[in-house]
């Protein structure tokens, strides 16, 4: 053993700021092999070559390349071999980029409809055009109290689907263009979730034009709704419109973010039209 050329375990570890524990992975994972192992003590040795080793290792490790895949590179190192999965990996960390950049948006989404509801100006009743979008439907009649006696329903919006699409702020109640007629604001005949522009939803898709809608914003839940439906039906009437499509009620701040039932906050949407 030239001592001037090898390394204990904890020098080389130092040297190229890792543990020895991660030194001890890469050995059991067939990526680096000791020079000498004292076969008394067990003391491992690192000599220039495992210094060369390593270096490839974090470099590709850098890269993000798997351990397994590094391990194939060095037992069979290749210039065409290097090129390939270098391709391969620019290929992973674009789809990466892809996936980070969807969940992004999905992040400023929701902050801006958290932003947007904690600083609503409630019970002023509005008119407001509101832009195309996308929604999946349901017809089921409820009478929920709170968003957790939705949760049947959402199972069933939700069914066959990759990942999940509810969040507070998407997913909500409706009443028929029917009843809203007849004033009947206490049961619910229908449960929806409104989908965002980069949302994918396996099965039946209804897509909405822009629309004007009266909308009134209020501190509590759908058990505080009647009471709204009713001003804001005779405020319809007496602006000379009539609805023309079921009532969209979300409830903006519920159990789900916070467990203060004074900072609730929903809304109701009523698309309307002019009566003839």
């Amino acid at each position: 053993m030239e001592d001037q050329k090898l390394f204990q375990i904890g020098e080389v570890a130092k040297m190229f700021h890792v543990s020895m524990g991660t030194l001890r992975h890469y050995e059991r994972s067939g990526l680096l092999t000791p020079e000498v192992i004292d076969e008394r003590t067990g003391y491992r040795y690192y000599g220039i070559r495992q210094m060369e080793v390593l270096n490839t290792i974090r470099y590709l490790r850098v890269l993000d390349i798997p351990l397994p895949q590094i391990r194939d590179f060095l037992q069979n190192r290749d210039t065409q071999i290097m090129e390939d999965k270098l391709t391969k990996q620019k290929e992973l960390i674009h789809q990466k980029i892809q996936e980070l950049e969807l969940i992004e948006r999905k992040i400023d989404h929701r902050l801006q409809r958290l932003q947007d509801a904690t600083h609503a100006r409630l019970d002023e009743i509005s008119l407001i055009t509101i832009p195309a979008g996308r929604i999946v439907w349901i017809r089921d009649s409820l009478r929920p109290h709170s968003y957790l006696d939705l949760e049947y329903s959402i199972r069933r919006l939700e069914e066959n689907q990759k990942e999940s699409l509810v969040f507070l702020g998407k997913v909500g109640v409706g009443i028929s263009r029917e009843n809203l007629e007849n004033n009947a604001f206490h049961n619910y005949d229908l449960v929806f979730l409104l989908l965002d522009p980069e949302d994918s939803y396996e099965g039946t898709v209804e897509p909405y034009p822009e629309q004007l809608c009266a909308q009134v914003r209020f501190r509590g839940s759908h058990t505080e709704a009647p009471a709204q439906y009713e001003k804001l039906m005779e405020h319809i009437r007496q602006q000379g419109f009539r609805p023309a499509g079921f009532s969209r009620e979300i409830t903006l701040i519920d159990y789900g973010l916070t467990s203060d039932p004074e900072k609730f906050v929903t809304e109701i949407l009523i698309p309307v039209e002019k009566t003839e």
